[in-house]
């Protein structure tokens, strides 16, 4: 959680500056790579906590997916981690990390990337306070 605490305090005058005004070619570069990196550090999270607590990572060409679906749910081992509204929000930067990893970054509009870019520091916060409440709990 550290981690992505720190990625975001890196790009913080970034995105302050893309609430203002439209990024340029290379800020867009950054800021898909700063929700690249966002989704890789949560994802790397729910790992540890089904390798840990749930003792089994899903496999297959949807495990990540699977993974983010499976922090949804409560077993026997633990409560869910995510309420759906935060695994619906985590869902989108899900399906834009996939988009990235298979795209130049001149293909990016800015147009599309501001619903997850405007919204990242409050996200985050949800999910680090949720993850912190799970933490707490165990």
């Amino acid at each position: 959680m550290a981690l992505i605490d720190h990625l975001l305090a890196a790009y913080a005058d970034l995105l302050l500056q893309v609430e203002q005004k439209p990024p340029d070619l290379v800020q867009v570069t950054a800021l898909a790579s700063v929700l690249h990196s966002f989704y890789n550090g949560v994802e790397s999270i729910f790992i540890i906590i089904a390798k840990e607590i749930d003792g089994a990572v899903p496999t297959g060409d949807r495990w990540h997916r699977d993974l983010l679906e499976q922090m949804g749910m409560a077993n026997e081992f633990r409560e869910a981690v995510l309420p759906l509204p935060i695994q619906l929000q985590l869902q989108n930067y899900l399906a834009f990390r996939h988009y990235y990893r298979h795209a130049y970054s001149f293909f990016l509009r800015w147009k599309e990337l501001r619903e997850l870019v405007l919204p990242l520091t409050a996200v985050w916060d949800q999910t680090r306070t949720v993850l912190n409440q799970f933490a707490a709990r165990l």
